[in-house]
């Protein structure tokens, strides 16, 4: 048996009838790690410490105590997540030497789960990016076509659980970089609600919009990964205290009377007709299997991606402020005062893509420009909110596609801003909004790329989606 080819729950089981070690697991991936070194879909990996801590949990588990949820399962996180004795490097010359100083709440909630934390996923630079080619450290490739993006930000942890390198990765979603590259690479990935997991020690874009989530091969992973993550923490205000529900209560009670809202303006032109024909075959299913589809009317969604791009480059602005070459973080070498080392450290230090948000995002902060830019942004984000609010009282969950096309080529959208920012239109309006989506699998294109459908859901209700997924996936193995 191949035990990389067995989902995180299925592995856990083998871990703990013993039929593999947490060692020779670790071994594993490793070997799988460099078999797909070119995929580049790691800044780092931590060999001595993974095999360090898979004894110990093996030790563990020989005794009969208990290793917790993950005990012995090899995870990767993205690299703008801090882990004590690693570097967080954001995919960015400005931090490439930076250690981080403390473990991220996520990262410590993962320990303490028992899993076994292999290596830092690449991304797009400080999470900026629909395609993963804007990593200091060079694009990542996509698992299914080597010759197509995997999407991004988090492109290198969704490559990374699609090449089997691990078993399920973290990754941060503020615009859609958890649920564009889950679609893109064929796996299945959530952003949470606003304030559903913490983001202490994660490194700030849009701190309004920023979420963690997880990215894996099959439902109930994804479910089971969310149980760990969720829940208050006293290092973030923003973090909520609404009771986290077991996200893997619901998995198996089918779609029959559920209300599915789908929206007409997320089926627009721009949706290639491969991804329209799958979405529609799934919603078919959806219906026949006895769940009922509901006319949903979304009138300013096409305002979103306008809103977003307002406020999450002024919060970027902000956030990216404290790179300055002085307190941490790459300083330039020649200067003339304190106003040029600033200028020389943030010019070398940060790149293209990075440098065009901050520089948006200072224009529409600025005197004369914040009520006519950012203002006027944040009230239309109050429409949209309310919009999903009234949805939502007329269906569970709305369903629309993640991406209006498969995976791009490498390098096809990369001098075209307007175009790369547009693949996020369907991902956008929900950070917007604050509400939870997942993407998984639904399909494949004839030249056998995966679609991804997005399931969102009410605030807090994240066992509805995962009812609402789970039950797709057992019907349709995964969309294949």
């Amino acid at each position: 048996m191949n035990y990389l080819d067995l989902s995180l729950t299925q592995v856990k089981s083998a871990l703990d009838k013993g039929e593999i070690t947490s060692q020779e697991l670790v071994k594993l991936c490793f070997e799988q790690i460099e078999k797909t070194k070119d995929l580049n879909a790691l800044n780092s990996t931590y060999f001595d410490l993974a095999m360090a801590r898979a004894k110990e949990i093996d030790a563990k588990r020989a005794k009969g105590e208990d290793v917790g949820v993950l005990g012995g399962v090899p995870i990767v996180i993205k690299d703008n997540i801090n882990m004590l004795g690693t570097k967080t490097t954001c995919s960015s010359k400005f931090l490439e030497n930076f250690d981080s100083p403390y473990n991220a709440t996520v990262t410590q909630k993962l320990l303490d789960a028992g899993a076994i934390i292999i290596g830092k996923a690449n991304m797009d630079e400080f999470a900026m990016g629909s395609s993963n080619e804007n990593s200091a450290f060079g694009a990542v490739k996509n698992p299914v076509d080597e010759t197509r993006v995997p999407g991004g930000s988090s492109g290198g942890s969704a490559a990374t659980v699609a090449a089997k390198q691990c078993f399920a990765s973290l990754g941060t979603d503020t615009g859609g970089s958890i649920r564009e590259p889950s679609s893109f690479c064929g796996v299945v990935g959530i952003k949470p609600t606003y304030g559903r997991v913490s983001r202490y020690g994660v490194v700030a874009f849009a701190s309004s919009l920023d979420q963690v989530g997880a990215l894996t091969r099959t439902v109930e992973d994804n479910a089971t990964m969310l149980n760990v993550l969720a829940g208050a923490d006293k290092m973030d205000m923003t973090a909520s205290h609404t009771p986290v529900a077991d996200n893997t209560s619901k998995l198996n009670d089918g779609v029959k009377g559920i209300k599915i809202g789908v929206a007409k303006q997320f089926y627009t032109e721009a949706l290639s007709p491969e991804v329209r024909d799958n979405l529609q075959k799934a919603l078919d299913w959806y219906k026949e299997s006895g769940a009922e589809l509901v006319e949903i009317d979304l009138p300013s969604l096409d305002t979103a991606l306008a809103v977003y791009y307002v406020i999450s480059s002024a919060e970027a602005a902000s956030n990216l402020a404290r790179f300055d070459g002085i307190r941490y973080g790459v300083r330039a070498k020649d200067y003339t005062d304190l106003v040029d080392l600033y200028f020389k450290s943030r010019t070398q230090g940060f790149g293209k893509e990075v440098k065009r948000r901050i520089m948006l995002g200072n224009y529409v902060l600025s005197s004369g420009y914040y009520d006519a830019f950012y203002r006027k942004a944040k009230r239309v984000q109050k429409v949209i909110r309310n919009e999903f609010l009234q949805a939502f009282e007329k269906c569970d969950v709305l369903i629309s596609p993640t991406t209006a096309s498969p995976a791009f080529k490498l390098g096809e959208k990369a001098n075209d801003h307007v175009a790369m920012y547009l693949t996020d239109i369907f991902t956008v309006p929900i950070n917007i909004a604050g509400v939870p989506a997942l993407s998984m699998p639904c399909g494949k294109t004839s030249e056998g790329l995966p679609v991804g459908m997005q399931i969102i859901g009410k605030h807090f209700d994240e066992p509805t989606i995962y009812q609402v997924a789970n039950a797709f996936e057992k019907a349709h193995k995964g969309g294949e």
